[in-house]
Formats: C-alpha cells, sequence, structure tokens
C-alpha cells in the first residue's frame, strides 16, 4: 500500500514539473517573439525615416500647401521666411555634448503666408554666474532668411514640477498652447535646423536618430536563452539523470 502511494505521489510530481516547464518555456518563447516583433517594427520606422531623409528638400510652397503633415516628418526641408524674434523662446536644462545650456526656438513666418513654424535653431550655453540672463542670438524681423533643416516633432518636453512658465526661459513648449499665446498660426511640427555648428553662436550637433533594434535583440536572446535553459534542465534531471543511478533491486 505505501508503495502504491509513493508511485502516486512521484506520478503527480512529475506531472507539475512537465507543466511548470511547458508554460516556462512557453512565456520566454512568446516574450523572445515579442521582442524580435518590436525590433521590426522599430526597423520599420527607421527605414521610412532614412528614405524621407533622402528625398529631395521641401520648398516653402510645398510645406505651406501639404495637409498631412506626418507624412512630412524627418523630411529634408529648405525655406524662406522672416524670423519672429520676439516670440523666441529658451528651453532649459537642455544638453548637448554633455553640457547644459538652452535650446534656441524661434518662430519663422513663411515667405508668402501667414503660416508659421517653430524652428530649433540650436543650443547655446547658458550664463552660471546669472541665470536669468540671455545670451544674444540674432533673429532680424526685417529681412528674408533661409532656415536648411529637417521636419520634426514639437521639442522633446522634459519632467516639470508645477504650470508651464510663459517667459523667455521654460521647461518645455506645447505648439498648441504657444499658438495660442502668442496668436501665431503655428503649423503642428517643428524644424530641426541643420547647417554650420557655430552660426550664429549656436551648437547644431543635434544626435543622429538610432533605430534601438539592438536593445530588443539583446531581450529576445536572453528570453530564448532561458527557454533552452528551461528544456536542458528539464532533460537533464527528468530524463538523463534519474537513468545514471545505480539499479537498486
Amino acid at each position: 500500500m505505501a508503495g502504491v502511494t509513493r508511485m502516486k505521489a512521484r506520478s503527480w510530481h512529475v506531472w507539475v514539473v512537465w507543466l511548470a516547464t511547458a508554460f516556462t518555456m512557453a512565456i520566454t518563447a512568446s516574450l523572445g517573439l515579442w521582442q524580435l516583433g518590436r525590433a521590426a517594427q522599430k526597423q520599420a520606422l527607421y527605414d521610412q525615416i532614412e528614405r524621407r531623409g533622402q528625398e529631395p528638400p521641401l520648398t516653402t510652397e510645398a510645406l505651406s500647401r501639404a495637409h498631412d503633415l506626418d507624412e512630412l516628418l524627418h523630411r529634408k526641408a529648405r525655406l524662406r521666411g522672416q524670423w519672429v524674434g520676439q516670440h523666441t523662446v529658451f528651453l532649459d536644462n537642455r544638453q548637448m555634448n554633455a553640457i547644459p545650456g538652452f535650446f534656441v526656438v524661434t518662430p519663422l513666418q513663411l515667405q508668402g503666408s501667414d503660416r508659421h513654424i517653430l524652428v530649433q535653431r540650436g543650443w547655446v550655453a547658458r550664463d552660471f554666474h546669472d541665470r536669468t540672463r540671455l545670451p544674444e542670438v540674432p533673429s532680424p524681423g526685417d529681412s528674408l532668411v533661409e532656415v536648411e533643416g529637417r521636419l520634426s516633432p514639437a521639442p522633446a518636453k522634459l519632467y516639470e514640477l508645477g504650470q508651464a512658465g510663459l517667459g523667455p526661459i521654460r521647461q518645455n513648449i506645447d505648439i498648441e498652447a504657444f499658438s495660442a499665446e502668442t496668436g501665431l498660426p503655428l503649423l503642428e511640427i517643428s524644424v530641426l535646423q541643420t547647417g554650420p555648428e557655430r552660426d550664429e553662436g549656436l551648437l547644431r550637433a543635434w544626435p543622429r536618430v538610432e533605430s534601438g533594434v539592438a536593445k530588443h535583440h539583446g531581450y529576445a536572446f536572453q528570453w530564448f536563452g532561458l527557454c533552452a535553459l528551461t528544456a536542458l534542465l528539464f532533460v537533464w534531471f527528468q530524463l538523463i539523470a534519474p537513468r545514471r543511478k545505480p539499479h537498486t533491486p
């Protein structure tokens, strides 16, 4: 009777091990496949950005007539217009080459149109002795300028305590709110200005867009490795190890 009880307990133990192994392998394999899917999505997005970057630069007229602005993101642009310098904003706590300073953002009125677009003109160092002292950034509003760059989303937002500021020094800028504040009809995208890095005293060493695929491949490798390790441990402890024990009559 005791032997039958032990056999039933062992049979139950074997089934528990089988189910736990199958469940663990299914979960880890599915997570690995999910990471590969995320990598494929990001690679497709990166390829789209690269293709758009190879297209001819958009002109002022083409941008003024555009309706679906999302389709134009990451396209090169060569725009002509006039700076609206009185609405220049200095985004605080922004880094370039690991040095904190300001991102300078100025609206540009497109030539022959009442439409405006925010231009991320570059980075400038701040005065660490006087936080409120603003650097000189030439923004003549009475002359026509040509801006080269690539179309991008609005400037990235940083974590902000309390309400958004309204002065020239701000932590973040929201295009819709800024349009209502200034009365300027702003497009829902911005221009990341390129060109000579030290032009107008501004640094334009913008970070290159990365696909981020390697990270997901690394995660997938870890999940698949865990899945394989689970299978090896099961085979060793449940199939091989018992047969290596000496037989007891």
